[in-house]
């Protein structure tokens, strides 16, 4: 969809009856029958269907392929080949194809991907969550997202590659791979990074962080806010716009090592201010002097500030357009099926 929104043509290959799971996931379901699931990241797209059994689909699929700059696919390791379909004879005939694969674990795994297996497997669960609690899984597919968005880059890099390249680029430089798991282990960043230096395991901090206090979620009078403090100044202007001057005064919370080491004292301090009125109040005068803050809102809340659409979701993160709603099971079959490419007004 991100390659879509940035103005490619996309084919969406699906399965003959019943296509893209997510088609299943819901309720909800639009008027026309589509989840919501579905409706999310399958703008910009036409569908075909394409029986992986037939040999006539196949050799449609051979003649898209042949036609394209890039195929993405997510077939567990072996299953295409078993199917006729090799990526390595396919980019060997077409020299400025470009194959990426997404896989659950990585190449030669046969284990489906899953974004919730994965946030358990990475560590991101371990690190989730109330610390007294079990661990938590993040509220949206994280992996699957970031996942996405590193098979974009990834796409992006080999197009620029061949773009600039003297020189047809060789098999290995067109076959791209990336993975859940290394998306989502590389996504602990700064995490991992604590375990790597400290030689001990990270654990879960709820709203909290781990590094830096005050960065946590508070309760106002009315609302749930929160505040990050990520330099000594802005610990200043917060106390300041608190009044919490017994704070702003102690040359042993001027630094954050300093108040990482009394963040029970800190948070009890400020937790104990904010009760004292509403979220308009505080956030108000937390902005005034340029604390990074924020009241906890709701979904419906935060897309308010957005364009946003039942249909195509919302709008592009990224400097592109919506141009086409998600189509419907091999909605565009017969077109493609008869001119191919085409179909777009273009030629491969």
């Amino acid at each position: 969809m991100m390659l879509g929104d940035l103005g490619a043509d996309v084919i969406k290959v699906e399965r003959t009856g019943v296509g893209d799971e997510s088609r299943g996931w819901g309720p909800p379901f639009d008027s026309d029958g589509e989840s919501a699931y579905y409706l999310s990241c399958n703008r910009n797209k036409l569908s075909v269907a394409l029986d992986l059994e037939s040999s006539e689909d196949r050799q449609m699929l051979g003649r898209l392929i042949q036609g394209a700059d890039v195929v993405v696919e997510n077939f567990r390791h072996g299953a295409l080949r078993a199917r006729g379909i090799d990526a390595r004879d396919l980019l060997a005939k077409n020299e400025r194809l470009i194959w990426c694969t997404i896989s659950g674990f990585g190449p030669g795994s046969r284990r489906p991907g899953y974004d919730f297996v994965l946030q358990a497997e990475c560590g991101w669960m371990s690190i989730t969550g109330d610390p007294t609690g079990d661990p938590m899984k993040a509220g949206v597919a994280v992996a699957d997202i970031m996942t996405g968005k590193d098979a974009t880059v990834t796409v992006l890099g080999a197009l620029l590659a061949r773009q600039l390249s003297p020189t047809p680029l060789s098999i290995e430089d067109r076959q791209l791979h990336v993975s859940l798991r290394q998306t989502a282990t590389a996504a602990l960043i700064n995490v991992a990074q604590n375990a790597l230096v400290s030689g001990a395991d990270a654990r879960r901090w709820g709203n909290a962080h781990p590094n830096l206090v005050p960065y946590q979620l508070f309760k106002t009078k009315d609302r749930a806010v929160v505040i990050a403090i990520g330099n000594d100044p802005q610990w200043q202007s917060a106390c300041g716009a608190l009044g919490l001057q017994d704070l702003a005064t102690d040359p042993a919370l001027d630094t954050n090592a300093g108040r990482l080491a009394q963040r029970e004292r800190v948070v009890s301090a400020i937790t104990n201010r904010l009760s004292m009125d509403t979220a308009d109040r505080w956030l108000g005068a937390l902005d005034a002097v340029g604390v990074p803050c924020g009241v906890v809102r709701t979904v419906k809340e935060a897309l308010a500030d957005v364009e946003a659409s039942p249909l195509t979701g919302v709008s592009p993160s990224v400097p592109g357009t919506v141009r086409m709603r998600p189509p419907r099971l091999d909605e565009h079959g017969s077109l493609i099926r008869r001119v191919g490419w085409e179909a777009f007004g273009v030629k491969g």
